[in-house]
């Protein structure tokens, strides 16, 4: 499964990005993320900053294990979790359209086992629905915070 969503943001780069790195915040920032646990922080940069996050997804709570393997600051910044075997790899991407700047998202889940293929090819429609809303809702709340310190 892949998706991307992306929404304007009425901001400068610098100020996107500061919302979207201060992962210790999300929480905050997120009204669909409910917990995050810094787990690894790295010396300088963002690369390998490794988290655990808690959503509540279809009525039950759902942690998942982070980590950022790829940065560029005021650019994007990729994450990468693996779960049930599957490998989640994210994206939070700052890009600028006629004069105006937009927060992208990207998500990819590749099955890695046979069961997590069966799961896939079973349930990926449904899922592929669900997962997009969440991914605008996140960007909405992100888009809200940056605004609102303007």
């Amino acid at each position: 499964m892949k998706l991307t969503c992306k929404v304007p943001i009425k901001a400068d780069k610098a100020a996107i990005w500061q919302t979207i790195t201060d992962i210790n915040n999300a929480a905050v920032n997120i009204s669909g993320i409910d917990n995050v646990e810094v787990l690894e922080q790295p010396h300088g940069g963002l690369v390998g900053l490794k988290w655990r996050e808690t959503r509540t997804l279809f009525g039950k709570s759902a942690t998942e294990t982070m980590w950022i393997t790829d940065a560029e600051t005021n650019k994007y910044y990729r994450t990468r979790a693996e779960n049930h075997g599957v490998v989640y790899i994210s994206e939070m991407a700052i890009s600028e359209e006629n004069g105006e700047n937009y927060l992208s998202m990207s998500f990819t889940g590749e099955a890695q086992t046979f069961g997590a293929k069966m799961m896939s090819a079973l349930m990926g429609w449904m899922m592929k629905g669900s997962t997009r809303k969440v991914m605008l809702q996140d960007l909405e709340d992100i888009k809200k915070v940056v605004e609102s310190k303007n």
